[in-house]
């Protein structure tokens, strides 16, 4: 069970809308929401990832503590939501180092996790495993094995993998459902837009095959007071807002349905 800790107005759908000048003047929700998300944990008894912004560490210190003293991983999301794909090798180094300070002096604990913003790892980096198995890093969850407009490498692997051959480092895609062929993503807003049984479907299909299950999801997700952004194109709205009001009751349900972990958890035992 993974959480991608961001602003509201942080995401992908308002990266053209609002500026990234104006985020300090926006009102701030991110701790508040992310304050709910973990007592839905602790009433499912779940264990957690926080893939969370350096950006967002670096002005809600206590809000890190309070993750890690609940017992779920704190984890790396890069600093501002940049995507990895616009990004060069060394960029995107200094990227991870400055998210990474941020996030272990905040939290006050160790970090070895990483999810790209937007899952932008994909066939345009080469390079960025590397870097993050250079930058001391046991895994990344940043690859979504599906085609999209925003995102996607499809011909990845669907299950964890390891992508390089001289390090340790373990890649674990998000969670997708497959039918004839097809693949579905399942989480964030796909789960709130979709049948919660096609995450249940596409849960059973990865146990099937002996592999773990990956779901995401936003803190400003189960926030339907957030406030709206009226310039933002219509697709990007109706992905943005469309019910979320039922989000915090479909994921009590999936929580309760299945068993959750911390993703390093996961990553270690399949490094046994």
């Amino acid at each position: 069970m993974s959480v991608d800790v961001e602003e509201w107005f942080q995401v992908g759908a308002f990266e053209r809308t609002i500026d990234k000048a104006d985020w300090a003047t926006l009102e701030s929700r991110v701790a508040d929401n992310t304050a709910r998300v973990i007592d839905l944990f602790a009433a499912a008894n779940v264990r957690a990832t926080f893939f969370t912004l350096g950006w967002v560490a670096a002005r809600n210190p206590a809000l890190m503590q309070r993750i890690a003293a609940a017992g779920h991983e704190v984890a790396s999301h890069g600093w501002d939501h940049r995507r990895v794909f616009t990004m060069s090798a060394e960029e995107f180094r200094a990227d991870l180092r400055r998210a990474r300070a941020a996030l272990e002096d905040a939290g006050g604990v160790a970090v070895t996790g990483y999810r790209a913003p937007s899952f932008s790892i994909d066939r345009r980096t080469p390079w960025a495993h590397a870097v993050l198995a250079e930058e001391g890093y046991a895994y990344s969850s940043s690859v979504a094995p599906v085609a999209h407009d925003h995102y996607g490498w499809r011909d990845s692997p669907r299950y964890a993998w390891s992508p390089l051959a001289d390090a340790a480092l373990v890649e674990l895609p998000v969670t997708v459902a497959e039918f004839a062929g097809r693949r579905i993503a399942t989480g964030g807003g796909f789960f709130r837009l979709l049948p919660a049984a096609l995450t249940d479907h596409a849960l059973r299909q990865v146990h099937a095959a002996g592999a773990p299950g990956v779901f995401y999801f936003h803190p400003w997700e189960v926030d339907p007071g957030q406030p709206r952004v009226a310039g933002a194109p219509l697709k990007s709205r109706v992905r943005h807002y469309s019910r979320i009001g039922a989000m915090a009751g479909k994921l009590d349900g999936l929580l309760r349905r299945h068993r959750w972990g911390r993703t390093d958890a996961v990553v270690a035992r399949l490094s046994r």
